[in-house]
């Protein structure tokens, strides 16, 4: 094996030992010794630059042309300028990042990187490890923390010009040996594409508990998605990501409303889509469209601060009032009587120029059935809270009190309950909904249809366990292939 260190001024390196050979990029590029030279070789590249069409950047290139294993190669070159890469990258050191900065007091750090090692001594474990996964003999790695994490925020060589003559005479040593020892290769999971999970930790009410998107990164994973849970000051990132699933409650006027738009915009495949959010989270639209395509829901009248002394007398009591784009049981009150209608309709007009009055179906239970791609996901029965008549119950301060839930196989639901519900899903799109439906003498009544709806572990998962998050994440894969090349999602 011959064993070839090319540098662009070997005049400024100490005389090598044994069999390695110190050799100037020129000769390496141009000479006939080397371009027709058979036998194995092994080359180190330390030109110190390998921007593209630069010295260093051909080296690497001729080398792998003429079979030579080289270090680093082209594509190590081209994987340091990906961010989803070197997202990647982090996630694999995570542990070792934690470990390595458990004392820096700042948010930004950087560590210098030679050859997997330090010069100073220090614990090189987490040095080890990017070598072994980028593969660049000098380099400069700087992370930041987020939430708690350290992230791999850029690696860039390290200019030999700038290094000491002690430096390099240690450097140098250390690539003497890498000859010998081999570079400590690390293969990284092969992920096909990135996903990004839209969410809020501090949102009382999301519609994912922690341990479920712990589950959803994990079967996204599983399928060569890889996964990185963002927040609404990601905005400007949403380009470096195939998809996006968003799991904090959707609204219109809103930004989780902006991000589907702008992932939509630009070719990703997103869940919840605009056009979702928008028919899903207004009342007033939804009972439209129900009533234009015949589906059974509970008699609705749309009403505005012109309309109230006429509806008044004409509807049946206790009636319920909603704000159009009330979610979790907000915005909506039971009245018992024209004059609680007075009070109650007055204070919801304040916020909106348009609310409803619905027809009062008491039940036991409310149906969620959970439909993707047009399909029955999951079937739960969600109970009334305690003495209330609603699923979730509040008290003055806010503090809520829930019902009883109860999940059972989509083959144990009423027919009738499941078919109703994936006809109004056809009529959103073929997104992930919840639709929320009562049993009344045997007849289904569509109340809602959520665009953002809960997948708690825990809950709807009762049944499925991870295949739940499983089927979600094969969606999104399939989608993204069918859209990668070019064909109707």
């Amino acid at each position: 094996m011959r064993h070839l260190l090319v540098v662009k001024q070997p005049e400024d390196w100490p005389s090598p030992e044994g069999d390695v050979e110190v050799v100037s990029a020129e000769a390496y590029l141009t000479s006939p010794v080397f371009a027709e030279a058979r036998g194995p070789t092994r080359v180190v590249n330390l030109c110190g630059s390998y921007q593209y069409q630069s010295i260093g950047y051909y080296v690497s290139l001729l080398a792998t042309a003429r079979g030579h294993k080289i270090i680093p190669a082209v594509s190590a070159t081209q994987d340091i300028r990906s961010r989803g890469y070197l997202r990647t990258v982090a996630e694999d050191l995570a542990p070792m990042a934690k470990k390595a900065f458990a004392e820096v007091k700042e948010t930004r750090t950087s560590l210098d990187v030679y050859f997997g090692h330090s010069l100073s001594g220090e614990d090189d474990r987490l040095r080890t490890g990017l070598f072994g996964l980028l593969q660049i003999p000098l380099m400069r790695a700087a992370f930041s923390l987020r939430d708690g994490l350290w992230f791999l925020q850029s690696v860039t060589p390290l200019s030999v010009s700038q290094l000491t003559p002690e430096i390099k005479a240690r450097v140098f040593t250390l690539a003497q040996s890498s000859f010998h020892q081999g570079a400590p290769r690390r293969q990284l999971k092969a992920y096909r594409y990135d996903l990004a999970i839209l969410h809020n930790p501090d949102e009382a009410d999301s519609p994912s508990n922690q341990r479920a998107l712990a589950k959803f990164r994990r079967a996204a994973e599983d399928l060569g998605l890889w996964t990185e849970l963002i927040q609404k000051n990601d905005y400007r990132r949403l380009t470096e990501f195939d998809a996006l699933f968003i799991r904090e409650t959707t609204a219109v006027n809103h930004h989780t409303y902006r991000f589907a738009r702008k992932a939509a915009a630009e070719g990703l495949v997103v869940i919840d889509d605009p056009e979702s959010i928008l028919r899903c989270t207004n009342k007033v639209y939804l009972a439209e469209l129900l009533e234009r395509h015949g589906i059974r829901h509970p008699k609705t009248t749309v009403l505005s601060k012109h309309s109230l002394a006429r509806a008044k007398g004409t509807l049946q009591y206790p009636c319920i009032l909603k704000r159009p784009d009330g979610a979790f049981s907000l915005g909506t009150v039971r009245v018992n009587s024209a004059e609680e209608f007075d009070a109650a309709a007055k204070t919801l007009l304040d916020e909106s120029e348009l609310i409803l009055a619905q027809e009062f179906v008491p039940t036991e239970y409310d149906w969620r059935i959970g439909v993707l791609d047009g399909k029955p996901l999951f079937a739960c029965r969600y109970f009334m809270a305690r003495n209330h008549w609603q699923i979730i119950a509040r008290d003055p301060s806010g503090r809520e009190r829930l019902g009883e839930h109860q999940t059972v196989p989509i083959g144990e639901a009423p027919p009738k309950i499941v078919e109703a519900a994936v006809k109004a899903t056809k009529l959103i799109g073929d997104s992930l909904y919840g639709v929320d439906l009562k049993e009344l003498n045997g007849k289904p009544y569509i109340i809602e249809v959520n665009d953002n709806p809960n997948v708690d572990a825990g809950v709807e998962d009762e049944i499925l366990g991870n295949t739940l998050y499983e089927t979600i994440m094969k969606t999104f894969l399939e989608r993204i292939e069918a859209k990668k090349k070019g064909r109707p999602q």
